[in-house]
């Protein structure tokens, strides 16, 4: 059933005392009802104001039929000081163009391509943090969310739609939002595990079919390889469990590890690589001791393959960052061993940088990295 716009003047943002059931997995009785609409400029005109703060879902679920629509719409009308809050987006993130500047400021938890130049430039803001805290800063209303926008599966049988590829903070995120929009996309993987959002908390809903953004995995060099061997026979032992980050070496050891026998994930994001681990047999996480027999993750970015992987997979389990990155619960895990990419190594003492050591900002200090370090070491 679709409303026309006159009706969505009627859909009120909530406060904390709108109804009591804030989980999204929970149904809730509200007023007024959930809205659907044809037209995104109509729900985003109602939705977003000047001064508002708009969290985005990110990674592969970035809803890409919903920004370029937000970012026309602050033009055409207008809006000033729209905060733009996410970890990564994909795409061409059009917030942070020049002719941006005083309708939207980007804030983002991770450096990403598409936002480093605007924040090397002082057009977007970056905020070092680690990732197991970021839903704190909902949890807490450090960042009170006025907007989510969310990229979700079609409703179950049960009204219940998915996040899909990415939890992250996005479920934090939307527990405390005023107003919920939902791009829907029938596309999108359906995952288990914290990802699960009850239709009835959505403002809008939005359909738009269109395929997840995709990284192919890239061509790696002879070093890489080299860098990739060397991890995967010296520092894997058959029964880790396993963290990847970002980038090519990570990718060079899930390549070379088709040896290795009982591995587990337990990682913030993972890709194609661990596609074919679980195909060939290594991967089982049969020695985990968290989510025994199942991979965890918290958002991801790959290519269809991947993403036809997760969809219904009962093997897989997408959860809230805060739990997964936290070194509390990684260090219950067997023979944890974090792999990650940096850029710099210092020659004469044992360190390594994630990011350069220039007045410059790569992909910034925090996230990930530091989580698992820690939860390896304990």
């Amino acid at each position: 059933k679709l409303a026309p716009k006159s009706q969505l003047k009627a859909s009120a943002r909530r406060s904390y005392y709108s109804y009591r059931n804030r989980s999204p997995s929970s149904p809730c009785n509200r007023e007024p009802p959930l809205v659907f609409v044809k037209s995104v400029s109509n729900v985003l005109s109602v939705a977003i104001k000047s001064g508002d703060t708009v969290f985005i879902h990110g990674a592969a679920a970035t809803p890409r039929g919903l920004i370029p629509a937000m970012v026309e719409h602050g033009k055409k009308v207008g809006l000033k000081n729209v905060t733009v809050c996410h970890i990564h987006t994909e795409g061409a993130a059009e917030y942070n163009a020049p002719d941006c500047q005083g309708i939207f400021r980007s804030m983002s938890f991770f450096v990403g391509a598409n936002c480093r130049e605007a924040i090397n430039s002082g057009r977007a803001d970056f905020v070092p943090i680690f990732l197991n805290e970021i839903p704190l800063v909902f949890h807490k209303g450090v960042l009170p969310v006025d907007v989510a926008l969310v990229h979700v599966t079609p409703p179950d049988i049960h009204g219940y739609c998915s996040m899909g590829t990415s939890v992250d903070c996005a479920r934090a995120a939307l527990t405390h939002a005023k107003y919920i929009i939902g791009q829907v996309n029938e596309h999108m993987p359906r995952t288990y595990g914290d990802g699960n959002i009850h239709v009835s908390h959505f403002d809008a809903l939005v359909q738009h079919n269109a395929k997840l953004p995709e990284h192919k995995p890239s061509q790696l060099t002879d070093v890489e390889v080299k860098i990739g061997k060397n991890i995967a026979e010296n520092l894997v032992d058959n029964g880790a469990t396993l963290q990847m980050g970002i980038g090519s070496i990570p990718d060079a050891v899930l390549n070379v590890l088709k040896g290795h026998k009982d591995l587990g994930i337990h990682s913030e994001m993972f890709s194609d690589g661990v596609v074919d681990l679980v195909e060939a047999g290594c991967i089982t996480n049969n020695k985990k001791v968290i989510e025994r027999g199942r991979i965890v993750g918290s958002f991801c970015i790959g290519t269809q393959r991947l993403f036809d992987f997760m969809n219904c997979n009962a093997g897989l389990v997408m959860l809230d960052v805060g739990y997964v990155n936290n070194p509390q619960i990684i260090c219950e895990n067997p023979k944890v061993t974090a792999i990650n990419s940096c850029i710099e190594v210092d020659d004469l003492w044992p360190k390594w940088c994630p990011t350069p050591l220039v007045p410059r900002i790569y992909s910034g200090f925090g996230g990930p990295t530091v989580d698992f370090l820690r939860g390896a070491a304990i």
